[in-house]
């Protein structure tokens, strides 16, 4: 078995992709400056988030992301053994290394963490009020952004007015600030997170500390059982199919396309009643994405509405047939009591059981918005993001700088502001901008590139593996083990027996043929019955989640979106796999083990 894996300096650029370091920020890449450390660090694939190659825009959000969770961690909250996250891009994929805490400063840091992570915890639910109000108001900002093309004279009102600039200052400044928007939304996204992932890794803690043998799915599950807002999207659409069988229009869903079937719906006073209850439910709660929200080119069921519309039709069946829609919050509810007794009792003191319920409450106080944050972020906010650089594109378009809209992602994010100056410029002089004759090839280059990109497959990882691994965050978010390192050395498929092995997510034993996915585009592929392997699952998928009987992951931890939200669905669930979807086949049949974390082919 290899004792490291490839150093980054070592992979091979793609076929057809040659140049494409000038796609991403210069300090994103692996470098010679910087080679020491970089060659001599442990760099993992965040398949979690970033999955596929990147283009050049989109690496904002990557970059806004990780330095947003480093700078809570090193230098708000001062997490007493963790430093920040480094992250490079490598032929387009992400690459992330936990950096620790010096040894030498943990302990001084531990009082700190405490007085400011105390702070918080004390006040959760006023400053957790406080945080809806900031980032409902931060989406209305950026949705109040006024994109529009330069017109070819200035309005009288312009002059009157007495505003001193005009249309062009106006888009430089409205893009500037789209980004400084961008950049505090990821503030805000850290102000809690890591907060509440550390008061649940320290309830973990405890309970291993007191009892050694716990299960990891025993901790998981006395927190079960949650109220977000990251589940309102789907049961805003069981609501629609309930409404529209009780209307009596549910026979209007029936093989029509969306544009016929809001003609049908228009016909009479209930077909009208329900378009209006679809729209108090499309904003927010439709501006959803099908992917991780860190992909332009993820469909956002507000603007794909043929998807929320087959997840009604599929809801409308069940209703129907009698199915229950509800998630099974009772019996979530009952065992997660069931499961804390067990463990109470075992406590020899009253001052241990008493340490156990605060850790336990303040656990079940931060842990929703774990979830919550996921829509109003990644989803909610990102989409009126990505609505936004699309009016930007257009603006492009008009001024023939570049063929499509989508061609604004092409462009690096500071590099975006020089062409909007050229355009500006050429604008305000009435001479020719060089942009209409430089972009268009170049874009189409880029294409050709990220072409090549999407095409690779990367290392699992890169560099020098720790001996062990134990930064909490990398285990329980990424799914990241010494284990899973090991397997990846080994180049390893599972066993010879056909097992695979991965966290034990959500409980459950069931068999079933597999249906094997590799995007959210294949998702109406599932069928009833089926269990879904596939890299990763995101929050939109769970109006699938009646369909199926299990789910199966390449990456994840117990603290994935994938994990919490199968959970919360009663669903079996076996994250981290590593190489589910290269080693099982759509059509096998598989075992599902989410009790154990093992996923067995059959045949």
């Amino acid at each position: 078995m290899a004792d490291r894996f490839p150093s980054p300096f070592e992979i091979a650029t793609p076929s057809g992709a040659e140049g494409w370091q000038q796609l991403y920020t210069y300090s994103s890449l692996f470098c010679d400056e910087r080679r020491e450390y970089e060659d001599g660090g442990f760099w993992f694939h965040d398949g979690v988030h970033w999955p596929e190659a990147l283009t050049p825009w989109d690496t904002t959000f990557l970059e806004f992301a990780i330095a947003s969770l480093s700078q809570y961690n090193t230098r708000h909250y001062m997490i007493p053994p963790a430093y920040g996250v480094d992250y490079r891009i490598l032929n387009g994929y992400v690459y992330l290394s936990p950096v620790p805490a010096p040894e030498e400063e943990i302990e001084s840091r531990v009082p700190l963490f405490m007085e400011r992570a105390g702070f918080y915890f004390a006040n959760w639910d006023r400053l957790y009020d406080d945080w809806l109000v900031k980032i409902r108001d931060l989406v209305k900002q950026m949705n109040e952004l006024r994109i529009e093309p330069l017109p070819a004279m200035e309005d009288i009102e312009v002059i009157t007015s007495g505003a001193g600039q005009g249309s062009g200052n106006q888009l430089l400044a409205t893009y500037h600030r789209l980004l400084d928007l961008a950049l505090t939304l990821w503030q805000y996204h850290f102000e809690f997170l890591n907060l509440g992932y550390a008061a649940y890794l320290d309830f973990f803690g405890f309970c291993k500390a007191a009892f050694p043998s716990i299960p990891d799915l025993a901790i998981a599950k006395m927190v079960a059982g949650v109220d977000v807002d990251l589940f309102r999207p789907d049961d805003e659409l069981k609501n629609l199919a309930r409404l529209a069988v009780s209307s009596g229009i549910d026979d209007r869903f029936t093989g029509a396309d969306v544009a016929a079937l809001w003609e049908k719906l228009g016909a009479d006073d209930a077909g009208r009643a329900w378009i209006v209850q679809w729209e108090k439910a499309a904003e927010p709660w439709f501006n959803f994405s099908t992917g991780s929200g860190f992909y332009h080119s993820d469909k956002i069921w507000i603007e794909n509405i043929e998807v929320p519309i087959g997840y009604i039709t599929d809801y409308i069946a069940k209703v129907k047939e009698g199915v229950d829609l509800n998630r099974p919050v009772a019996a979530l509810h009952a065992d997660r009591d069931r499961v804390v007794a067990e463990y109470r009792e075992l406590f020899d003191t009253d001052d241990d059981r008493a340490a156990f319920d605060a850790k336990l409450g303040l656990s079940r106080t931060v842990f929703p918005y774990v979830e919550n944050h996921n829509f109003y972020v990644e989803h909610w906010a990102h989409s009126v993001l990505w609505r936004k650089m699309r009016e930007l594109g257009g603006v492009l378009v008009t001024a023939g700088f570049i063929p499509e809209a989508d061609d604004v992602f092409m462009f690096k994010r500071s590099e975006l502001s020089e062409v909007l100056w050229d355009m500006y410029a050429g604008w305000a002089v009435g001479a020719p901008s060089r942009g209409p004759g430089y972009w268009p090839a170049e874009i189409q280059r880029r294409h050709g590139i990220h072409k090549a990109l999407k095409g690779w497959s990367p290392p699992p990882a890169l560099g020098v593996p720790p001996e062990v691994v134990t930064e909490p965050f990398t285990v329980m978010l990424w799914g990241i083990t010494s284990d899973s390192v090991s397997a990846w050395l080994n180049a390893g498929e599972g066993s010879e027996d056909g097992t695979l092995s991965g966290f034990a997510a959500s409980p459950g034993l069931v068999e079933g043929l597999a249906r094997v996915i590799s995007s959210a585009d294949q998702v109406g592929e599932i069928q009833d019955g089926e269990i879904l392997v596939a890299p990763l699952t995101a929050p939109s998928w769970a109006p699938v989640f009646g369909k199926i009987k299990a789910t199966v992951t390449d990456v994840g931890g117990m603290m994935s979106h994938a994990a919490i939200v199968c959970r919360e669905y009663g669903l079996p669930a076996v994250t981290g796999t590593a190489f589910g979807t290269k080693t099982i086949k759509t059509g096998q049949r598989i075992r599902v083990d989410g009790n154990s974390g093992t996923v067995t082919v059959i045949d």
